[in-house]
């Protein structure tokens, strides 16, 4: 080429062309790619703008819910307010996370504000009230999430304020979140009837929070799967233990969420706490993955990634109706069914009281209850029957929300218009949950979602063990008390966890539940536990493997049939 530079120049010339044409057919690939993932995206984002109001009185809500909800809620209540008070309003959603997360979040706020001085300490007759004037934070509401939360919030925050006593010593008093609404007991009694669901409340009876829908948990499941299992459509918590189900069951980590924490605190207040344990344990043994999100179960059975799970009635359900073709069920085990009250609680030093408590009210109307659980008006406009307020038809514009509604009245008017055809008041648990959530997320992290592969693993044996007529029963009833077992809890003479010279050894028992959590309290204790836990558990399932491939009893539960370890634990 050097020889022949008019080549060359050819060549170059023909080369950056080929490099130009080549560059910008990339550019039109990846444009056109671009437009073909983005615009359903934007489109989807002006679609969800539609109709709704940028201009007038505006509420900041905090809120865990999906933007499905978010969008209906502030459609329709734009139109009511406009109708009642003359003028549309503005829902300003803000979802930072989960509703733990979000209380988290507002926990921190409120410390903030009272550190900065932000309050007024009102002196009443037994003692102190912390007063804060409006836009204290920025938030009005928090709409969503269980009444545990919620319940939380009242409980608030902590704050030693120096020198406040009249004898000018400190005063650690606890700070509310919330503040109550404003109804009268009538007005709650026709809205609500009786303030009862099973053993919970419809409302909080200082009404530091108002229910506004309600929420199951249950079991979601994949019918194809299961057929080619063997397995029937599954009723009770009990079926998710069943060994074909091996791999195939989907949880969430009780450590990162709530619901599920509370489904498996209801298991063991509805099955006792040797059943309820054994339970969860089993269920846990064919566990698939623990997840941090409690929406990824009932998606994952969706696309047959795994063949049941537990899941939020309204998960369950929207993936069934998705689905289609009835590849997708969800259950709600009669009798043995958690519901909850989805709240809605005002906050403290919120900027707009009196807007809030519209809001409030106007989740308590028929066009609000109806949003929940009727089919969308999109999708069947002629049979919505009309508000007696406004002669409009009822329910969701766009979307189906297969949320159950709090109100019993809407059971009782409108039952042949719910997608659903559930009375949660007629399958809902009559025993209280025994409030073991601490224990639940300590010992289910160590014996299962931080070892997970170790859980299955020793379950696959025990299974194994079972399935086999031949295998020796006293080497299966070793195998049976090592998997199932609890380690014992060294506390000191505080009570408090020690890994060194212990005083007592605590069993995981319901008498010593207290002691035990209690133990963990002191700083580093429960992650200590944590360790000595986890430990434990993973020797055990070592042996149980142990004895399935040596058929002969072995390790530490090789004797007794008690299952409580000995000195050497």
């Amino acid at each position: 080429l050097r020889d022949r530079p008019g080549e060359c120049s050819g060549r170059m010339v023909a080369c950056w062309a080929g490099k130009l044409a080549l560059m910008s057919l990339r550019v039109s690939i990846l444009a056109a790619l671009a437009l073909i993932l983005g615009l359903p995206f934007a489109l989807s984002l002006a679609r969800d703008g539609q109709g709704l109001p940028s201009e007038g009185p505006r509420l900041v809500v905090y809120t865990p819910h999906v933007q499905q909800i978010r969008w209906e809620f502030a459609h329709a209540f734009s139109a009511w307010h406009k109708r009642e008070f003359g003028e549309s309003a503005v829902l300003d959603f803000r979802t930072p996370g989960g509703t733990s997360e979000i209380r988290r979040q507002l926990a921190a706020q409120y410390i903030a504000a009272l550190k900065q001085g932000k309050y007024e300490l009102v002196q009443t007759g037994d003692g102190y009230e912390v007063a804060m004037p409006p836009g204290t934070i920025e938030a009005d509401l928090f709409f969503g999430g269980g009444s545990y939360d919620h319940g939380e919030l009242k409980r608030g925050v902590r704050y030693v304020f120096a020198g406040a006593a009249p004898d000018g010593t400190d005063l650690e008093l606890d700070v509310p979140m919330s503040v109550p609404a404003s109804f009268s007991q009538p007005e709650l009694d026709e809205l609500y009837g009786e303030n009862v669901i099973g053993p919970q409340t419809l409302y909080e009876p200082e009404q530091y929070w108002i229910g506004t829908a309600l929420s199951s948990f249950g079991i979601v499941y994949n019918t194809e799967l299961l057929a080619r299992l063997g397995l029937p459509a599954p009723e009770a918590f009990g079926d998710l233990t069943d060994c074909r189900l091996l791999g195939s069951v989907a949880l969430a980590d009780p450590r990162q969420s709530g619901s599920i924490t509370t489904t498996f605190d209801s298991i063991l207040g509805n099955a006792g706490w040797d059943e309820g344990w054994r339970l969860l344990r089993a269920m846990c043994g064919n566990t698939r993955y623990f997840t941090n999100s409690a929406t990824k179960p009932p998606s994952d059975v969706s696309q047959g990634e795994a063949a049941a799970g537990l899941a939020i009635d309204f998960y369950g359900r929207g993936q069934a109706q998705t689905a289609g073709r009835g590849r997708v069920g969800y259950a709600d085990p009669a009798g043995a069914v958690y519901v909850d009250a989805d709240p809605v609680t005002l906050l403290r030093g919120g900027p707009n009281y009196e807007l809030a408590m519209r809001f409030v009210r106007f989740t308590l109307t028929d066009e609000a209850q109806a949003l929940w659980q009727f089919p969308s008006l999109e999708s069947d406009r002629e049979g919505a029957p009309p508000s007696e307020a406004t002669g409009e038809p009822l329910g969701p514009l766009r979307y189906e929300l297969r949320r159950m509604p709090v109100r019993r009245a809407m059971y009782d008017r409108y039952f042949d218009r719910f997608k659903d055809k559930v009375v949660p008041f007629e399958i809902v648990s009559r025993i209280e949950n025994p409030g073991w959530r601490t224990g639940v997320q300590v010992m289910m992290g160590c014996f299962a979602a931080d070892i997970a592969e170790q859980t299955r693993a020793a379950y696959e044996a025990l299974c194994d063990a079972r399935g086999n007529a031949a295998f020796p029963p006293e080497t299966l009833a070793a195998m049976e008390r090592a998997y199932f077992a609890f380690p014992p809890t060294p506390v000191d003479a505080e009570g408090a966890f020690t890994s060194g010279e212990p005083v007592e050894r605590l069993a995981w028992t319901e008498s010593n539940y207290r002691a035990v959590r209690n133990s963990w309290r002191p700083d580093g204790a429960q992650r200590r536990a944590e360790i000595y836990y986890t430990r434990w558990f993973r020797e055990r399932y070592a042996e149980v493997i142990e004895m399935r491939d040596t058929r002969e009893p072995a390790g530490l539960f090789a004797n007794g049939p008690s299952g409580e370890p000995g000195d050497d634990a």
